[in-house]
């Protein structure tokens, strides 16, 4: 299996569409999902020190957003959810609780992830505020941007400091789609 770093974006997102499609693997956008299944994805984020704690009624609150699953029969093998930020009246997404199975993880379901739910806010803001090398390195194949505090309004940090969302920049890194790059410094 090619990674990422060896071709290019649209080959990898065909050959993770492929993946699914031979294993039976659906990929589908869903604005609801069921107790059991956003108890066990809360239990998930617990455990892993990968991923941020979220209750299952944040669950319900993103996703009431989009969550776009990986699913075969009743077992879910990857999620990506966004969490959406009120920022002086505007919705500012975040791709949040990315994960997939360990037992397709060779395969750049990730990335296929991350790719169908950057696209489906291209239209709006969306951010991506990342530790991991790996998943910097996904959003710049996807077309996001990587921003300095110091590049974003004023309004926006103070906000991103409110929500708990404001990190070290020698550890995180802001990553924001074109329509949020284009007015980041206007956010007021």
């Amino acid at each position: 299996m090619n990674t990422a770093l060896d071709i290019d974006i649209k080959t990898v997102i065909e050959e993770a569409e492929a993946y699914c499609e031979k294993s039976e693997i659906e990929i589908k956008l869903v604005y609801k999902l069921s107790n059991k299944t956003l108890e066990i994805i809360s239990e998930r984020s617990k455990e892993l020190p990968t991923l941020y704690y979220v209750s299952v009624e944040m669950l319900k609150k993103r996703v009431q957003n989009g969550c776009f699953i990986l699913k075969k029969e009743d077992r879910i093998y990857g999620h990506i959810f966004v969490h959406e930020h009120l920022v002086k009246g505007h919705s500012v997404y975040e791709r949040s609780c990315l994960w997939v199975d360990r037992e397709c993880r060779n395969y750049n379901l990730g990335l296929l992830l991350m790719a169908k739910m950057t696209e489906f806010f291209s239209d709006t803001f969306l951010i991506s505020i990342a530790q991991t090398p790996k998943v910097h390195h996904y959003n710049e194949l996807l077309g996001m941007t990587h921003v300095t505090l110091s590049k974003m309004s004023v309004v926006l940090v103070e906000e991103l400091e409110k929500l708990g969302k404001l990190r070290d920049e020698l550890n995180y890194r802001y990553y924001v789609n074109a329509c949020f790059e284009s007015e980041i410094r206007q956010l007021k």
